[in-house]
């Protein structure tokens, strides 16, 4: 069955995003797309001066600007203060329509009789809901997800298929949880025995507020003892590891390939970017920024901006950087010594 395409004016749009429309308000979007290959039909947005260059050759029948940058373009303008926000929110009203899923409990799936299911929830196929776990209304379940023992998820929260949350995980409502990701997975947690490891059990569970987004193949252990805590509105990426007992604040969020290793606080409205690891048992405060690839061995205890590491060279030169970086203090010793000759003469 085809997928029909969503056709809005340009005042329906702007209507819902806030924006000053400048032309014709009656002309039909179909789509969205980028300034360079947008086609006749689509909305398109322009968030960053270097992209300018593309505005006077675009395709696009709109594009949400800036006021300052109304002038320079000769189609349809949806002015804003803030475009890529307003593109945020159009966004959802150009997705493609999805099948009714409402209500409808595939006969494959294995539904434990002492679990509880809200009103209109989808069940697909081969999920296991096992017993007392507590299912929303409105929730949805991909195929073969598995929702554990006494584990909850609150309304209208989307688990996509391959989904895997173990027992005592408690999700809240309007969350989305994408393909392959794991949820209550023990924590690494081994004590030294006589040359071999004694597991630690984990005793703890995950708590994930309302309004969450976790990436694909991510992974969130549950704790030791007490829970992890991914707080109201954090978003992580794909393939984002958080350890056992971690706290992610509200509204954070963690790009790919980063991990949080076990009882890290993490404050509110942070934004740890890609491949970002982050040591055990420190804590970050609110409105910090961590950039790529960075290293964080210790708490940080003001905001701003973070890095470790050394910038890309050309692979000659780094190893000579290298090298000297081993004679660092050495170096450091010689010149202290030859300060304290230059202060004493």
């Amino acid at each position: 069955m085809a997928i029909k395409k969503v056709a809005l004016t340009v005042g329906e749009v702007a209507e819902h995003i806030g924006a000053r429309v400048i032309g014709d308000g009656r002309v039909q979007l179909v789509g969205m797309g980028t300034l360079q290959n947008s086609s006749v039909g689509q909305l398109s947005f322009l968030a960053q001066a270097k992209y300018l260059q593309y505005l006077a050759s675009t395709g696009a029948s709109a594009v949400l600007l800036k006021e300052q940058y109304a002038s320079q373009f000769q189609g349809v303008s949806l002015v804003l203060d803030d475009p890529y926000l307003g593109y945020a929110k159009a966004s959802h009203l150009f997705r493609r329509g999805r099948p009714e899923r409402s209500g409808v409990i595939h006969p494959s799936a294995l539904i434990s009789a002492d679990a509880r299911l809200g009103a209109d929830v989808y069940v697909a196929a081969n999920v296991v809901v096992e017993a007392g776990a507590i299912i929303g209304d409105g929730v949805v379940l991909g195929a073969n997800a598995f929702i554990g023992e006494e584990s909850s998820i609150g309304a209208n929260t989307v688990v996509n298929p391959n989904v895997v949350i173990y027992e005592g995980v408690c999700i809240g409502q309007r969350v989305i949880i994408h393909s392959g990701a794991v949820i209550g997975a023990d924590g690494f947690g081994f004590a030294p025995d006589q040359g071999g490891w004694q597991k630690i059990a984990q005793l703890g569970g995950v708590k994930v507020g309302n309004d969450v987004e976790i990436g694909a193949g991510t992974t969130i252990d549950r704790g030791a003892i007490d829970d992890t805590v991914l707080e109201d509105g954090v978003i992580l990426d794909n393939q984002v590891q958080i350890a056992h007992n971690v706290v992610v604040g509200k509204n954070s969020a963690i790009a790919g390939c980063s991990a949080i290793a076990g009882s890290s606080v993490i404050g509110e409205c942070c934004t740890i970017a890609g491949g970002v690891g982050v040591v055990g048992h420190v804590t970050i405060v609110d409105h910090v920024h961590v950039t790529a690839m960075t290293l964080v061995t210790k708490s940080i205890n003001r905001s701003g901006s973070y890095s470790s590491g050394s910038g890309l060279s050309e692979s000659g030169l780094w190893r000579k950087n290298v090298a000297r970086f081993k004679q660092l203090d050495s170096m450091a010793k010689r010149l202290k010594v030859l300060e304290k000759k230059v202060l004493d003469e």
